[in-house]
């Protein structure tokens, strides 16, 4: 696949972060009992709190994809793949902020850097070397990659909703 779009390596992150949540938690080897199973009554169930429901475990091609987008995270700066992977893994902006110690937009900016230079490489192009942040954005919007959004394309014409 050659035509890989921030919008696509977003959505193989979050797919990578939900199917990490859903893996079965790691059990510590030598631990077991030897007694049966316990046969629990409706009567035993009253009055306790039910236990939360868990989607299924993720499959096996979900797993493998998972694995190769984990493989992505050692082509960017430690502060960009902390951002990415936060973002990915539905982490507000503000706790995001907090947590990288950076504003609101400068954070922002790392996290679409970080989509940029993933799908930069996924593309077959080399490493980027010796280029700053938003010259990368450019030049990846500039080949129509990403989809640049204003002002009045999100609130109208005017900026307040309002559309003339």
């Amino acid at each position: 696949m050659n035509d890989w779009t921030p919008e696509m390596v977003e959505e193989r992150l979050i797919e990578a972060a939900s199917v990490l949540r859903r893996l079965p938690a790691p059990r510590k080897q030598g631990y077991f009992s030897t007694w049966p199973t316990m046969f629990v009554e409706f009567g035993d169930l009253v009055g306790q709190t039910p236990e939360p429901m868990r989607l299924p475990p993720p499959s096996a091609a979900a797993i493998s994809r998972m694995e190769a987008t984990l493989g992505w995270m050692p082509w960017l700066e430690p502060i960009d793949a902390k951002i990415a992977w936060l973002r990915a893994s539905g982490t507000r902006w503000k706790e995001i902020c907090w947590e990288a110690g950076l504003a609101r937009a400068a954070a922002h900016e790392h996290w679409l850097y970080a989509l940029c230079v993933i799908s930069w490489r996924l593309n077959g192009k080399d490493r980027v070397k010796h280029i700053g942040r938003r010259r990368l954005i450019a030049r990846v919007r500039s080949l129509g990659v990403v989809r640049k959004t204003s002002i009045a394309d999100t609130f109208g014409a005017d900026g307040l909703g309002r559309t003339r």
